[in-house]
């Protein structure tokens, strides 16, 4: 994707408490990645370097990925890792799958598989304890798959044991404010691509546009800016499209993406976020 369609990537710095951090790992850094769409055309080599460059720069404990490495077509994953191999972390990379990572029936193994080449764990409606067991890291199973199983990992976590949740799709928040969730960790949005100053994303405000729809012909509508009947299912909450959000006691930070779909970004630049753990007194 030519950069007068992407834009300039953006280095979002953000610190975030954590109630019952242990003091060792006050200070800890984590990378988040999201959303690459490593496609030949969503992604430019030139971008995803400058991405994996920053990542690097901040000296993270733990890189994180939510999701969406491909676009439809898995085998361009192949092709992403070596690049992807190039990411530095102090204590490992961890990863959950996004939608389009799903998209057929073999894409999930292929995908998964080429990760784990690199040494990135995928983890599906798992726990892993990278940082020690004073802080657990869980990986849902995107949520418009048959695996989203949520209460399979999260019930059998210790509440009294702080948590960061990487779930693709942000819409997850409301489903997993049953339980305990310090920090959720999501893509999915491209944080709305097109962002109205002083107003939000632009189709939050094309909802009302939706009965238009039912009188254009299908094959015109896929020429509509933003493609509007598909935008307006990406995720129903769009007020979560991007940034820090509280949803109940629970914290979400729904991360911008790296990859772009016509027609462009603006306002809306593609993100590589470093979080900052700090102990919440």
């Amino acid at each position: 994707m030519h950069s007068i369609l992407t834009g300039a990537l953006s280095i979002e710095q953000i610190t975030v408490a954590i109630a019952d951090l242990p003091p060792s790992l006050a200070g800890t850094t984590l990378v988040q990645l999201s959303d690459f769409h490593y496609d030949g055309l969503r992604l430019s080599d030139d971008l995803l370097e400058q991405a994996i460059q920053a990542s690097n720069q901040a000296k993270p404990d733990l890189v994180l990925l939510t999701g969406d490495y491909v676009t439809d077509d898995p085998k361009p994953i192949h092709r992403l890792v070596p690049r992807l191999k190039n990411l530095q972390s102090r204590a490992g990379i961890y990863a959950v799958l996004g939608n389009h990572d799903y998209y057929y029936r073999h894409s999930k193994a292929e995908v998964t598989n080429a990760l784990s080449s690199i040494g990135i764990s995928v983890l599906c409606n798992q726990v892993a304890y990278p940082l020690g067991e004073r802080l657990a890291l869980v990986g849902i199973a995107d949520k418009w798959s048959k695996e989203f199983l949520p209460a399979t990992v999260m019930d059998k976590l210790d509440p009294n044991i702080p948590r960061i949740v990487l779930s693709h799709n942000p819409d997850t928040a409301q489903i997993l404010r049953a339980w305990r969730v310090d920090l959720q960790l999501s893509g999915h949005t491209h944080g709305g691509q097109i962002w109205l100053p002083g107003l939000g994303p632009a189709v939050h405000y094309m909802r009302n546009l939706k009965i238009i729809l039912r009188y254009i012909p299908q094959p015109l509508r896929r020429i509509l800016p933003f493609n509007l009947g598909t935008c307006l299912q990406v995720v129903r909450h769009w007020e979560w499209v991007q940034g820090l959000h509280r949803v109940g006691t629970n914290l979400l930070y729904v991360n911008r993406g790296l990859g772009t779909y016509l027609p462009g970004r603006l306002f809306c630049p593609p993100e590589v976020t470093v979080i900052r753990l700090i102990a919440n007194p």
